[in-house]
């Protein structure tokens, strides 16, 4: 993904010394004695009609309430949300991930939701994962996990087998992979890879170390070296294609190679599993990640697949409380944004949709239960970390296409990292 330097956004726009509420002049001094909230939220189009049919049915449960929907693609969303933020003209909902919670929270930007939202129902552990201080900041939307995926057809047509997930290494992901390769004939690659900091952190979590500690990169230089040559092994066996084919297939779920079946295997967060398999045809499944030799586990962790956030200058908060409470506590909401945002945290939400979900979430929600008794917790990451994937990406890129020695950009990119996150 790309993500938009949103921190910075926020710290070099000047504050404007009138606060505008969000926009609007109060909890029910709209036309025709509605209140209004403004919900901010980025998506495909796909998520856009979802979210406007969530919109419609709350509304007519809640006549008094109009709520108007700002929808943003991808690209944008964040550049867009900062203008507005250090405008103090925030939206009274927002839609922010785990990145931005600590820099978003410490900045005054969010209003605390202990005891605003009715969290009873909500898995407790995810939960935390909305709090920074002790306060309830953000309310997860639902939780992901990041596996392997792999389309079982392609692999068994290469004449190979699906690993057994629990034991298989990085050196047996690759070597399968190199093989689907060869029999792919130029059609078909052994996998696709990409330089999501999810891959990097599972990566270090099975050598017992965390990408955030103390506020800082807690990343050896070894371990970032380690997985970069990881990334250059896949290259240079021809498991999976070249730094530049891979920059050619952007970073949408519908330009994967999983999706349009020139892949065998792909990491991708787990909600995306119904769009991979809506584009490859073909049914896929999830695996855990492949491990480093003689670790105990393959580091897997679920995070909230971003949260459900109330605006601290909003005087429309009982409203907006409302609306989100709905969105995570409602079974019709559920009903209709299945796993859109992440399945959903609320236990009650699941059992009253499970027979709506596709094959595809029925296999997540299978998954995610499997690797329960293995997960690393869930950890906020500190301010600054909103810019953590284009500081990745960079140094990755620049020791993939070999502008730079690994040593020295392992050296460069934790300076960079730390750099930005003790700003």
């Amino acid at each position: 993904m790309k993500i938009i330097k949103a921190a910075t956004a926020i710290t070099l726009l000047a504050i404007s010394a009138t606060a505008c509420g969000s926009g609007d002049s109060g909890e029910a001094g709209e036309s025709g004695g509605k209140t209004k909230v403004v919900f901010s939220y980025w998506g495909s189009d796909a998520r856009q009609k979802l979210t406007e049919s969530a919109i419609a049915a709350f509304e007519k449960k809640n006549p008094t309430i109009d709520i108007e929907g700002d929808f943003s693609d991808w690209d944008s969303y964040y550049e867009k949300l900062a203008t507005k933020a250090a405008a103090d003209d925030a939206p009274d909902v927002m839609s922010i991930e785990i990145r931005g919670l600590a820099e978003y929270s410490g900045r005054g930007i969010l209003a605390d939701l202990t005891g605003k939202v009715n969290s009873t129902d909500l898995d407790q552990d995810v939960l935390k994962a909305g709090q920074v201080d002790g306060k309830q900041f953000a309310i997860p939307t639902g939780v992901n996990a990041f596996p392997m995926i792999v389309n079982k057809a392609a692999v068994e047509k290469a004449g190979q087998k699906v690993p057994d997930d629990t034991t298989w290494t990085w050196d047996d992901y690759i070597s399968i992979s190199q093989k689907i390769t060869e029999k792919g004939e130029g059609k078909v690659w052994g996998t696709e890879y990409n330089e999501n900091p999810a891959f990097l952190q599972l990566f270090a979590a099975q050598r017992g170390e965390q990408f955030y500690k103390d506020g800082k990169i807690g990343l050896s230089e070894q371990t970032v070296k380690d997985w970069w040559a990881l990334l250059q092994k896949i290259i240079s066996t021809k498991a999976g294609p070249s730094a530049a084919q891979m920059l050619e297939t952007g970073t949408k779920v519908d330009q994967a190679m999983l999706a349009t079946n020139t892949s065998a295997f792909g990491s991708w967060w787990s909600n995306q599993l119904t769009a991979l398999s809506k584009g490859s045809g073909q049914e896929l499944d999830l695996l855990r990640m492949p491990k480093v030799e003689g670790a105990p586990n393959a580091g897997m962790f679920l995070q909230p697949a971003m949260y459900y956030t109330v605006s601290a200058k909003t005087d429309k908060a009982d409203a907006a409380g409302k609306f989100v409470d709905f969105l995570v506590n409602d079974p019709e909401a559920g009903g209709i944004l299945l796993s859109d945002r992440g399945l959903p945290t609320n236990a009650k939400v699941v059992t009253a949709i499970k027979d709506k979900l596709t094959p595809a979430d029925q296999k997540v929600l299978a998954f995610i239960e499997s690797i329960k008794s293995e997960l690393s917790p869930i950890t906020v990451p500190p301010k600054g970390a909103m810019e953590m994937e284009d500081i990745l990406k960079r140094a990755t890129d620049s020791v993939l296409f070999e502008k730079a020695t690994a040593d020295d950009a392992a050296k460069a990119f934790i300076a960079e990292a730390n750099s930005t996150l003790t700003k």
